[in-house]
């Protein structure tokens, strides 16, 4: 059942372009340029320190560009001017980096964990979302506020956050509920980079049990390698696979999400009378169709039919995609509102956080 609205994030009223192209190109350049230049600027910083998370630069150059920008009039119509352009980019740079993103997955890597490794996975997975969902319900929030923070957390950060939204948002009426959902996961996860190597110390945990618990709780890939990285190269290993097993679950959760959406849009259109409105209006496929991109680019990869050089122009290809789109969706967020009046937001985040490295840790002292 959903409850009140949550907080709504301060945002730009232009109007979101269907595409860059004829007359709204005009509308559409200045966003796209402003996407194309933080790009540009955080894949060098990346290249610089490839251990900055390319995803959480972006993000949180986007906030903090919006945020400063809103301080002045000047500012905020310059917000208005980019928006056309940033909305298209987030839209379309975000589902083409998620197909992309499916090849770097390996089945035969992600299946070499074992039972026992991919029990962890799935165990922490599905009591992560679950549980958000929830906490979301005692909090009153929105059902999508929930299942976009709990798809954060439980699977891959914002490349999980910005597929489930392409699967349950098809009107994009939840831009700012995404873009909170954004974030918290940057925010949480960098906190999990110092945190969890200190914890594993003080539980003596050893390497394999240490990556096992990483991979299966922290949200970006970044955040991962960071995070395992400072416990030994040992544990890095497993992290990264054990993360690799995450995000193939990301597509099946995003198809039942998408079915699920889809079907209760055609209940509600029945319920109310509007079957030969629905009908005669854009049809929403029931599984997103980059979602199926995105599997059946895990399944040419398994077969180990792309080659190594197509698999690291994909990798960077899909980092500047996902560079160009959070920074896009970054400058929705008004940091000083979000802090004033999103508390039940952050409180989900911090529950979807709490969740997530505890049932993981659990599984992992049962089953790693």
């Amino acid at each position: 059942m959903t409850g009140p609205a949550a907080p709504r994030l301060v945002r730009p009223s232009a109007p979101r372009p269907a595409s860059p192209s004829a007359v709204g190109l005009r509308r559409s350049w200045p966003g796209l340029v402003a996407c194309a230049l933080a790009a540009a600027l955080v894949s060098g910083a990346h290249a610089l320190v490839p251990m900055l998370s390319v995803p959480v630069l972006a993000l949180a150059l986007g906030i903090g560009v919006g945020t400063v920008a809103r301080a002045r009039p000047a500012g905020a119509r310059g917000l208005t001017r980019v928006h056309a352009g940033g909305a298209w980019t987030a839209k379309h740079g975000l589902r083409t980096g998620v197909v992309l993103l499916g090849l770097q997955l390996s089945l035969p890597q992600v299946l070499a964990l074992g039972w026992r490794g991919l029990t962890v996975v799935a165990v922490t997975v599905l009591t992560t979302l679950g549980g958000t969902l929830l906490v979301g319900r005692a909090l009153r929030l929105p059902r999508v506020t929930s299942l976009l923070v709990g798809t954060g957390f439980a699977i891959c950060g914002a490349a999980a956050v910005s597929a489930m939204k392409g699967a349950v948002d098809p009107d994009e009426e939840h831009d700012d509920d995404a873009a909170a959902a954004l974030a918290l996961v940057t925010i949480f996860g960098s906190l999990a980079i110092v945190v969890l190597p200190w914890l594993v110390g003080v539980l003596g945990l050893g390497d394999h049990r240490a990556g096992l618990w990483i991979g299966a709780s922290v949200q970006e890939v970044a955040q991962v390698v960071a995070a395992a990285g400072a416990v030994s190269p040992a544990a890095l290993v497993v992290a990264t696979v054990t993360k690799l097993a995450r995000v193939v679950l990301l597509a099946p959760l995003v198809a039942c999400a998408g079915i699920a959406v889809t079907r209760s849009r055609r209940r509600a259109a029945l319920a109310a009378g509007e079957a030969g409105v629905a009908a005669e209006g854009r049809r929403v496929a029931p599984v997103p169709l980059f979602a199926v991109g995105f599997l059946a680019a895990v399944v040419v990869r398994s077969l180990g039919a792309v080659p190594h050089g197509v698999v690291e122009v994909a990798t960077g290809t899909s980092n500047v995609l996902f560079a160009a789109a959070l920074f896009a969706m970054g400058l929705a967020v008004d940091l000083r509102e979000l802090v004033r009046t999103g508390g039940r937001v952050v409180a989900l985040g911090a529950a979807s956080a709490g969740l997530a490295t505890t049932v993981a840790l659990g599984a992992v002292c049962v089953l790693g």
